[in-house]
């Protein structure tokens, strides 16, 4: 859902009080630069004073006196980044040191919310609902896989279910590696119960505490938000539709189990590519076999999956039912 005001506040408040640590520290730095280095301080003092004299050179109508401000001041600046430089310190240290420099830790450009800020937003949304206690239990560390059995082979790939859940993580763990430099999206599919949104989760939860932005949707909360965005009059929902697209990544959960129709087949379609477009990573699981997801959601949008998204099979029993019978294929846990 969209930021309520509370919301919104906490995020200005933080931007703020960012703002004072990035003058408390940029002045930190000064006063102890200044205090080992005189020569700095006698340089800021020039130019404050030749500045100063050349304004009222200005306005006695001394039409030289710009031009002679410029070469004076460039001189005096040159000579303070090459005493820092001389000392190992970067041009730019006293500068505050702005965790975006696009907003400068405002939050805006403009009259326009910062890409910083949108993606905070979104963080605090999610933080403040469940996925967060969510993924405190689904994540890599937790994943096991003493429920693929080393025996139970799938004609189609000649991979055991333990096999091919290993490739699985594999996928991931590269998918996390290589998010920031290289544009990829996953597609699980396969039976009921065999770690399709765990695997989805342990991927958000390394993401998330990477700083990135992650949305999940099951898929019939995804439509809703397609629907309430077209049909609806309020604008109630359209910063929420804005956020499908803008995201780091979207988690799209259980898709097929939506009422389909033409409107929902077509808003995937929209989703899905523009996001591609954009170079927006998304994440879809299924129970669906590819022929059904042809069946339901047409060749336009398989052929846009199968060609920008790592397929992945995973294969094995419901592993939900062996929890509840208290059984396991073999114990060996990805934590350890």
């Amino acid at each position: 859902m969209a930021l309520s005001n509370t919301q919104y506040d906490t995020l200005i408040r933080r931007y703020e009080a960012r703002q004072i640590e990035n003058q408390h520290i940029a002045m930190e730095r000064i006063s102890s630069v200044y205090g080992r280095f005189p020569r700095l301080g006698e340089i800021d003092e020039a130019i404050s004073s030749i500045s100063v004299a050349h304004a009222k050179k200005l306005i006695d109508g001394d039409d030289t006196a710009f031009i002679h401000l410029k070469e004076e001041l460039s001189l005096l600046i040159e000579e303070k980044h090459a005493l820092l430089k001389s000392h190992g310190y970067p041009e730019n240290y006293f500068e505050p040191p702005y965790h975006c420099p696009d907003c400068k830790d405002t939050g805006y450009i403009g009259q326009e919310k910062c890409h910083c800020f949108k993606q905070a937003a979104i963080d605090l949304i999610y933080t403040q609902s469940n996925i967060r206690q969510i993924l405190e239990k689904e994540n890599f560390q937790n994943f096991s896989y003493e429920y693929y059995s080393d025996s139970l082979v799938n004609p189609s790939t000649g991979l055991t279910s333990l096999a091919t859940a290993q490739q699985a993580v594999a996928l991931c763990m590269d998918f996390i590696s290589t998010f920031d430099v290289e544009f990829k999206n996953l597609f699980f599919y396969g039976d009921t119960g065999i770690g399709k949104t765990y695997l989805s989760n342990c991927v958000a939860k390394e993401l998330l505490d990477s700083g990135h932005s992650v949305i999940y949707f099951t898929a019939s909360s995804l439509f809703h938000i397609f629907e309430k965005n077209t049909f609806g009059r309020g604008k109630e929902y359209h910063e929420d539709y804005q956020n499908i697209f803008d995201c780091n990544l979207l988690i799209i959960d259980d898709l097929g189990t939506e009422l389909s129709n033409t409107f929902t087949t077509s808003q995937l379609f929209t989703c899905l590519n523009e996001r591609i477009l954009r170079r927006k990573s998304t994440i879809i699981s299924t129970n669906l076999s590819l022929g059904q997801f042809v069946e339901i959601y047409s060749e336009r949008t398989f052929s846009r999956i199968s060609s920008n998204y790592t397929m992945i099979k995973l294969f094995g029993n419901d592993i939900r039912i062996q929890k509840k019978l208290g059984q396991n294929s073999r114990p060996n846990s990805i934590g350890t």
